[in-house]
């Protein structure tokens, strides 16, 4: 995306929160927040491979992303194997969208290195708890943004893909991860087939705070937001409408989706997958 006039950005940033935020003014040429204020998921790709150095070359700018106290506890693993990739679209509804993207990458987090320096150097690994899980998702997930951004910027589309999550022991068995390294998601990749949709947000009074953390007010503006979303993204497919207990509801609203999401359990066992990896989560 090139750069647009400020008047476009405070625009876009309306778009997408309903208020936009304080006006800072950008620096000459520079398009960042233009292209933030405007990025959008692709799922739909045209049907042309990317190159596999360009991959590479992504990847490389993705792991220069920040990671806490310079532990690197990331890896990303590049399904080329076709045998892979197949096994790995099984795991997915027969005809997803995702098998049509023309690759596919897994963002995992890896404890492993970090206990592996301390057996080489003789020194005991006593911080055994949940922040080494914790650090090596966190750090994981910090590439994988990284890696999204540096796609786009090049014209390339991407979805990030949690429903890896809900195969954990299938998947690290696939791409046979030892003790202590993990998927944290799958990233679809293409050249976009469409200009695909900026997904508006919840206001910013909601998510940014100032000294302290206050929901006092959030009802009020998840009404808002969610009459706003209903009026300018309805959402086309309402959870469980054919089950007794649901139906349909008018305006299906963002809140309700969300509600009816989280109603059926959903990765229940990915805690003891965690354990089976080697972690303490205490």
């Amino acid at each position: 995306m090139t750069s647009e006039p400020d008047k476009t950005l405070i625009q876009q940033f309306a778009y997408r929160f309903g208020e936009p935020p304080a006006f800072h003014e950008a620096t000459a040429g520079d398009d960042t927040l233009a292209y933030l204020a405007g990025r959008r998921c692709h799922r739909r790709y045209l049907d042309r491979p990317v190159d596999t150095a360009l991959i590479e070359t992504l990847a490389a700018a993705a792991l220069c992303a920040p990671t806490k106290s310079d532990l690197q506890h990331r890896d990303i693993v590049i399904i080329e194997d076709p045998s892979v990739r197949q096994d790995i679209e099984g795991l997915f509804a027969k005809d997803s969208w995702m098998s049509k993207a023309p690759a596919f990458l897994i963002f995992c987090g890896n404890n492993r290195r970090q206990r592996q320096i301390h057996e080489w150097r003789g020194r005991p690994f006593v911080n055994d708890h949940l922040d080494a899980f914790f650090n090596a998702a966190v750090d994981a997930a910090i590439v994988l943004a990284t890696f999204v951004v540096a796609a786009e910027r090049l014209g390339l589309g991407c979805c990030p893909i949690s429903e890896l999550r809900n195969h954990s022991g299938r998947v690290s068995e696939m791409l046979n991860l030892p003790d202590h390294v993990f998927p944290v998601a799958g990233l679809t990749l293409g050249w976009p087939a469409d200009e695909g949709r900026v997904s508006l947000r919840l206001p910013l009074e909601v998510t940014v705070h100032k000294d302290r953390f206050n929901d006092a007010d959030l009802q009020r503006h998840m009404d808002a937001y969610d009459a706003r979303r209903a009026q300018i993204q309805p959402i086309a497919k309402q959870r469980f409408a054919d089950e007794e207990d649901y139906g349909t509801q008018t305006p299906y609203t963002w809140s309700e989706d969300k509600a009816r999401q989280y109603l059926k359990p959903e990765r229940a066992d990915f805690g003891a997958f965690v354990r089976a990896k080697g972690f303490k989560l205490e």
